[in-house]
């Protein structure tokens, strides 16, 4: 791809850099967006974070010393290409202190907590000054900066989804304008929001709930329903009034989603009168704004659509490994933290480890998550290269749209726009998020072995970052991490198109999960090579 001389002056609408940054981010904050596009990603910020942190749980011994020695190394290796730092000392002092190590008590690991509020403040700024002074960063890695910073800031993806979308709207709109805008929206503040979650059944309340002050009857419900001008108040039988502080409204909404779903969690322990189930009218109201918003959080993307094409998502009948392993894994799409994390982690361990695994200097159980990763990195070039395949639609029917209507399977659908993106053949796509999606596949064409490594490096620390979660709640007993948010968030997606591969190898061919792991490990080391797989039968 090539870049502007003054990318800040492209316009969001017209010029190519500028619509590719704009068109990711509707991708990364979009909660419907498929699973090859979404957000892999966490901060620079919140990871350096998580290494302060991981200290601390070493030395609870809820991680272990190898886990924490392989983030603090792969960190490195994020933070190198980060402009967000800036290009002097304090990047060289950084790298020198995960270097050092960050034992619990010592001077590096306190150095780097006097760093992280430096780090943090002014990293957009940052990432503006590095685009005027060149060299010019790609769209995608300026796209995720931006993404990923102000998500982990704590703005919901709703809220900057919106955020987004009426920049892209607005006309002129320069990407200058957006990363001021960006700027803007990382140094807001917390804001305390009011938040009233009517429930219409709440097993005794009377008893249970009249006596907390955040409780209020159906009445005083009502009246607080007036006060704030909702035109259509919802059929209740009393409320709580949180008080949440957040970043904007949506995230607030979210937060007492979260509330509810530890109420319903307690609501199980009940019996007699106190049992029976605890059921919120399904939105929350907040002060000031005129309109509900959910009180369910959105879905995280665990989608295994196997399920549905080889109709079997009902055939339980008979149980198997997988068959379990979905049962466990279950959580994780909506599920509270814990056990959507540790279900999630257990899911994996159980199908892709085993006992020899720890033996003659192998990782252990970690192990597993290295398998998915490579499962999920060589899932990833035929999801694209399908989704493509139905987005080429030139005015005038050319050559391989002409193919492709005579096509009906997809592993042929993705090998004939493989063959077309090698040959340079220009893809006729509509819609921006479709055209970066040509630049990202078009380089794994181009130079297979090195993408796929790269993209199975980014997959390994997603998953690996969900097992030390998952260490973090069974052995340090709390889902108060500061990564816990993040790693559902990116993790959730790729455990379910891992599952997928699964599911649908199993039902196929009767490989096997180990194999299917096998397969794709051999895979990423012999493409490209004459003896091995082509792009789109990486795991055939």
């Amino acid at each position: 791809m090539t870049t502007p001389s003054a990318p800040l002056s492209g316009a969001l609408a017209t010029d190519p850099y500028a619509s590719h940054v704009v068109a990711r981010l509707l991708d990364f904050f979009a909660d419907t967006t498929p699973w090859p596009r979404r957000l892999w990603d966490v901060s620079s910020g919140l990871a350096l974070r998580e290494a302060h942190e991981a200290a601390r749980w070493q030395a609870n011994q809820a991680l272990s010393p190898g886990a924490v020695t392989w983030y603090l190394s792969s960190l490195q290796r994020q933070l190198g290409p980060d402009r967000g730092l800036g290009d002097g000392k304090l990047r060289r002092l950084l790298m020198d202190l995960l270097k050092r190590g960050l034992a619990v008590n010592s001077a590096e690991r306190r150095q780097l907590g006097q760093l992280l509020p430096t780090i943090v403040t002014g990293y957009l700024d940052r990432w503006r000054d590095a685009l005027l002074a060149g060299p010019i960063p790609s769209a995608e890695r300026l796209a995720r900066a931006i993404a990923t910073h102000l998500l982990d800031l704590g703005h919901s993806s709703g809220h900057l989804h919106r955020w987004a979308r009426e920049l892209s709207q607005k006309p002129g709109t320069t990407l200058g304008d957006l990363l001021a805008e960006a700027c803007g929206v990382a140094r807001r503040g917390d804001v305390t929001y009011e938040v009233l979650v009517p429930f219409a059944s709440l097993p005794n309340h009377v008893q249970l709930a009249a006596h907390l002050p955040e409780w209020l009857d159906a009445t005083r419900a009502a009246h607080w329903l007036a006060m704030n001008n909702v035109a259509k108040p919802p059929r209740q039988y009393g409320a709580f009034l949180y008080s949440i502080t957040a970043k904007d409204p949506t995230a607030a909404a979210r937060a007492a989603g979260a509330l509810v779903q530890r109420l319903q969690a307690r609501a199980t322990y009940a019996r007699g009168e106190a049992a029976g189930r605890l059921e919120p009218v399904g939105k929350v109201w907040i002060a000031g704004h005129d309109h509900p918003l959910p009180v369910s959080p959105p879905a995280r993307g665990v989608d295994v659509l196997s399920l549905v094409r080889e109709k079997t998502m009902y055939a339980i009948s008979t149980k198997g490994a997988l068959d379990d392993a979905l049962e466990m894994a279950a959580p994780l799409n909506a599920g509270p933290a814990a056990p959507a994390v540790s279900g999630a982690w257990s899911a994996i361990e159980s199908l892709l480890s085993q006992a020899s695994d720890a033996g003659e200097g192998r990782p252990g159980r970690v192990v597993a998550a290295d398998r998915l990763a490579a499962i999920v990195a060589c899932s990833w070039p035929r999801a694209e290269l399908t989704a493509l395949s139905y987005r080429h639609r030139p005015e005038v029917p050319d050559a391989l749209s002409v193919e492709l209507d005579s096509l009906k399977k997809n592993l042929d659908r993705s090998r004939a726009m493989a063959v077309a993106l090698h040959d340079g053949v220009a893809l006729a796509v509509n819609s921006p998020s479709d055209n970066a999606a040509v630049q990202r596949i078009a380089a794994v064409v181009a130079n297979p072995y090195k993408e796929l490594a790269d993209v199975r490096a980014v997959f390994e620390g997603v998953v690996r970052r969900l097992y030390r979660q998952r260490n973090i709640v069974v052995h340090g007993g709390t889902t108060a991490s500061v990564a816990m948010d993040a790693t559902l968030r990116t993790a959730s997606p790729l455990v379910g198109a891992g599952f997928d591969r699964l599911v649908h190898a199993k039902l196929q061919t009767g490989v096997g999960p180990l194999e299917l792991a096998a397969r794709a490990a051999n895979s990423l080391e012999l493409i490209g090579d004459p003896l091995g797989p082509d792009l789109c039968s990486l795991l055939e």
